[in-house]
């Protein structure tokens, strides 16, 4: 037998979604450091911090697709409810 045949659906999209939120983490970690870099070396005066836009905006991103994969489990939650509420009748 294959083992795409046997693996769990739920485990196989868990483990694509963590696998993904380590790849964007990486480039999220590289882009903004590249451009930190370029904020010191053209900044003579060390102004505005610029970079800090899009620090938050993609780490806003970064948060959320980081919940979804360690802690967004919905299928699990509505498998529980569902059992709770089966239970209870």
């Amino acid at each position: 037998m294959n083992n795409d045949q046997n693996r769990d659906e739920a485990l196989w999209e868990t483990a694509k979604a963590r696998v993904g939120f380590r790849w964007s983490l990486a480039s999220y970690i590289i882009v903004n450091a590249f451009l930190v870099g370029i904020w010191f070396f053209t900044s003579r005066d060390y102004g505005h911090f610029w970079p800090i836009w899009p620090i938050l905006g993609w780490g806003i991103g970064i948060g959320f697709q980081y919940a979804r994969a360690y802690h967004g489990n919905s299928v699990s939650s509505v498998e529980e409810e569902y059992q709770k509420l089966k239970n209870k009748s």
